[in-house]
């Protein structure tokens, strides 16, 4: 009896952790049937889009929330290791969006404190999508809700490395995924 009760009682808990992961939401402002608009593919490597960051938007991040990081990541990338887009690392805990455009440039149009980290372009800025011609590929924004106030990167930090760092202080994420194709 003591086992079934344990075990109940951990069902329990897990399940309203559970349903309390399922409170953070992120909403990524993009154009029709969940694909990228036009003004959020890249203008490199032969696209012409408008390379502009799309919005996001974010509630409901887990109690004890201290900061947050938002990524964009293609896994279909032609790399063996996929694409990083975008990484922003260091955002307050009372943010909960990105305008549109927060991404092309100066962290200047960020919150205070925030920072870019240079994508697999070598760039600290948004790259838009541009998949090979006759593809389609996913982009997973995501907005990771951390139990630091900052993570203490290097200058030269990589998206593997604020990654890694974003999971061992992890309280939660909410992610979107997006296609793009050409």
């Amino acid at each position: 009896m003591k086992t079934f009760f344990r075990i109940s009682l951990l069902a329990a808990l897990l399940a309203c952790g559970l349903a309390h992961a399922d409170d953070f939401r992120l909403v990524v402002e993009a154009g029709p049937d969940g694909r990228l608009a036009p003004a959020h593919y890249a203008n490199v490597f032969g696209c012409n889009g408008g390379n502009v960051s799309p919005a996001l938007h974010w509630s409901g991040a887990p109690a004890g929330t201290r900061s947050f990081v938002v990524t964009m990541y293609d896994p279909d990338a032609p790399t063996g290791s996929g694409w990083w887009h975008w990484v922003v690392a260091n955002l307050p805990a009372a943010s909960d969006h990105l305008a549109a455009a927060a991404g092309n440039g100066a962290d200047s149009a960020l919150p205070a404190g925030a920072r870019t980290i240079a994508g697999d372009n070598g760039a600290a800025a948004y790259l838009g999508s541009c998949p090979p011609v006759g593809q389609t590929h996913r982009y997973v924004f995501t907005v990771h809700a951390l139990k630091v106030d900052k993570l203490d990167l290097p200058a030269n930090a990589t998206p593997a490395l604020v990654g890694f760092m974003a999971w061992a202080n992890g309280l939660g994420k909410a992610s979107v995924t997006l296609f793009g194709s050409r």
